[in-house]
């Protein structure tokens, strides 16, 4: 019952501050009578089995609490994060595209592009392989996820903030204060309140609900070599050669960088995208140099989470690829010999990485991928609202 009084109260408090901020602002946050529960997450048996809370990378400092999610999600949508109130977290991660980007390269708070294309936010919070948190973005400069936030708030070209400059911003705007008091029992502003906020939110993204997922379930287990009984022949195809590899050959084939069934690994890769890479990706952080063969880190970059990838178009750190059918294309013919192509790509009998040239497939077996992939969006988690805009747009 406190509980319940005491977000009445926060409802009524941010209401107030809304219609306030609303006179003189083209923007206002409203929230629902009751509060959307992000804490409990009911996962599929198939995902259980895979032992996925293992994988959960929140830190003890900052458990995923309603509240929090709550003020992260407004924090997320909010434009006046930016520099000229233009620019919000949600501006290069759109719901509709799993929270990706459907622009090769983003455009920033005055108008720049970003360097890279936008990665997906789903499942996040899953990245703690045997004890290792690999780092995020696809270089994976940032740590934590909670170090991640803050990187675009003061990036030059995205949103262009300090962050001395962002905490007052935020102290003014009347909807912060209570939403800060019921996350951490303070009604203080502060950049850490922030990033743990937005942390948050990204962590309650959870994406375990396509027809894949569903199909599992009916199967009844984490078996996945099994065919599926609400698959088509194709779909079913397409399945044995991602999870089972080329040639049924496991360490060579998607699974091996996709991992199921969060389709991720939390790790970085070279996939021959090029034999001469302009962008070094994670061997940029190592070497300053524009030598390719300087670094064995050269031209590797995070894998992504496969999940939605239907609707996460272009693809690759670049966005060179418009279709799934061009990412296919590639891994079947048009792997370049880089030194440090992934093993997982070498398909070459004697381990020759500079003769590697990929997977061959057939038509038949790309066309089955692709549709292997499209079973993998989950329609619940891009028209969920507790992720969607808050903000009553007045004015656009």
């Amino acid at each position: 019952m406190f509980l319940k009084i005491c977000y009445r109260s926060l409802l009524l408090a941010v209401l107030i501050a809304a219609r306030t901020v609303a006179a003189d602002k083209p923007d206002a946050p409203g929230l629902p009578a009751k509060s959307h529960v992000y804490v409990t997450a009911n996962f599929p048996r198939h995902v259980v089995a895979a032992k996925i809370r293992q994988l959960d990378n929140t830190p003890d400092s900052n458990p995923l609490t309603d509240a929090g999610a709550t003020l992260g999600r407004v924090l997320f949508y909010d434009r006046q994060l930016s520099k000229n109130d233009t620019t919000a977290c949600a501006s290069c991660h759109l719901q509709e595209n799993a929270f990706t980007d459907p622009r090769q390269f983003s455009r920033g708070f005055a108008d720049g592009n970003t360097m890279r294309n936008s990665m997906s936010l789903a499942n996040l919070r899953f990245t703690n392989v045997r004890g290792e948190l690999p780092g995020f973005f696809w270089d994976e400069r940032a740590a934590t996820l909670e170090a991640q936030v803050l990187m675009p708030i003061q990036d030059k070209v995205e949103m262009g903030m300090e962050l001395p400059e962002l905490e007052e911003k935020l102290r003014k705007l009347p909807y912060y204060p209570p939403l800060f008091q019921a996350a951490f029992g303070s009604p203080k502003v502060t950049s850490e309140g922030i990033s743990k906020a937005v942390a948050q939110f990204m962590r309650s993204m959870v994406s375990f609900d396509s027809r894949f997922d569903r199909a599992a379930v009916e199967a009844d287990g984490d078996d996945y070599s099994m065919d599926f009984a609400a698959f088509t022949p194709e779909e079913n195809l397409g399945k044995k050669l991602f999870i089972e590899g080329v040639s049924g050959v496991a360490e060579i084939g998607c699974a091996h960088c996709h991992v199921p069934p969060t389709f991720a690994m939390p790790k970085s890769f070279n996939i021959g995208l090029d034999f001469y890479y302009v962008d070094q990706g994670l061997g940029a952080r190592d070497v300053p140099s524009n030598d390719p063969f300087t670094t064995s880190n050269d031209g590797k970059f995070r894998a992504p989470s496969l999940r939605n990838i239907a609707l996460t178009a272009p693809y690759m750190h670049d966005g060179r690829f418009e279709t799934l059918e061009q990412v296919i294309q590639h891994y079947s013919s048009g792997v370049h010999p880089h030194v440090n192509v992934a093993l997982a790509l070498d398909a070459t009998e004697d381990g020759d990485k500079l003769a590697t040239s990929g997977f061959v497939l057939a038509d038949s077996e790309r066309a089955a991928l692709v549709a292997f992939l499209k079973t993998l969006t989950d329609d619940k988690f891009i028209h969920d609202p507790r992720f969607a805009d808050p903000f009553v747009r007045l004015a656009d």
